[in-house]
């Protein structure tokens, strides 16, 4: 049993967890253009800064779950099996998201719908799913944002029918799931969360403030808790500048985090980075992305892996 939870942290290290910039690891990018009909892109790099697009930034899977048969906001994770796992947004309006696996990121299990949002009734939306492992108990956790209609009625606003929280199903298989619950209410609107395990009793999440009343904020902030499903802070201060930003994905480069998010309005990415997850510096300058990417997530896989999958 010891054997096996060193194994896991191992993989938690090297795979699940952060790499530190590592010079046998590559990061990868998977992501969306367009509405997400042509399904599932990925671009690579070296540094963690500056990305290239994969198979001439073609498709390398199309969705075909649920009516819209779309691939919005990509989540790749390796998992303790050392298999990838994967979810994404099917639908501007659906109750559930989509899931498959993969071995090698190029040939993909058979997709699956899985109706998270399914027993509330008016719920509108299922958007951006996340997976993260949570290796001291085995757990992955799938969260996502979705409005409730009628619930949380202090922030809901007349220019929007959407007034997003975070909620939450956690498996070990991606076969058998909990009940769904509420994640993330701090009395704003609130989306595109991605938890990162910094310890056993350390948690971070980078969010989305989606509130457009009385004022727009529409920046990146964080949230900590020392538990994996519940206890999320108050918000921190905005990490992002005076611009709209949104789909934050991190990664660790060196001793520095960095966190990439969209740009949305302005069709650009940007970045920032910090040592410490207090204070933060504006890195956009230094990041180059493919023209038309939408956002999606990073994750890390060996130089071996990379060429043996995409034989760069």
């Amino acid at each position: 049993m010891r054997k096996q939870f060193i194994l896991l942290l191992i993989l938690f290290i090297h795979g699940i967890g952060f790499s530190q910039g590592r010079t046998d690891s590559v990061y990868m990018f998977c992501y969306f253009k367009g509405n997400g009909e042509d399904g599932l892109h990925y671009a690579y790099s070296r540094d963690g800064l500056k990305y290239t697009s994969l198979n001439n930034d073609n498709s390398f899977l199309t969705p075909n779950v649920a009516k819209d048969k779309l691939m919005r906001d990509p989540c790749i994770v390796r998992g303790a099996d050392g298999q990838f796992h994967m979810v994404w947004t099917v639908s501007w309006n659906d109750k559930g998201i989509g899931y498959a696996h993969s071995t090698d990121l190029l040939h993909w299990s058979e997709q699956v719908f899985v109706p998270v949002m399914e027993s509330f009734d008016s719920a509108r939306n299922t958007w951006a799913p996340e997976i993260t492992y949570d290796p001291y108990f085995r757990n992955y956790m799938i969260y996502w944002a979705s409005t409730i209609a009628g619930k949380f009625m202090k922030t809901q606003t007349s220019e929007s029918k959407y007034n997003h929280r975070m909620y939450y199903v956690l498996t070990k298989d991606f076969k058998k799931f909990s009940r769904t619950r509420l994640l993330y209410d701090r009395d704003f609107n609130v989306i595109d969360a991605t938890i990162k395990v910094l310890g056993k009793n350390n948690f971070v999440m980078f969010l989305k403030d989606e509130t457009l009343k009385p004022q727009p904020e529409k920046n990146i902030r964080i949230a900590t808790s020392n538990r994996f499903n519940k206890g999320y802070s108050t918000a921190s201060a905005p990490i992002t500048g005076q611009y709209w930003a949104e789909g934050p994905t991190v990664e660790k480069i060196g001793d520095k985090w960095v966190v990439l998010f969209d740009k949305y309005r302005d069709h650009t990415y940007g970045a920032v980075e910090s040592a410490d997850l207090i204070n933060w510096q504006d890195i956009s300058g230094k990041i180059f992305m493919p023209k038309g990417l939408r956002h999606g997530s990073v994750f890390m896989i060996s130089v071996k892996e990379f060429e043996t999958f995409f034989g760069q």
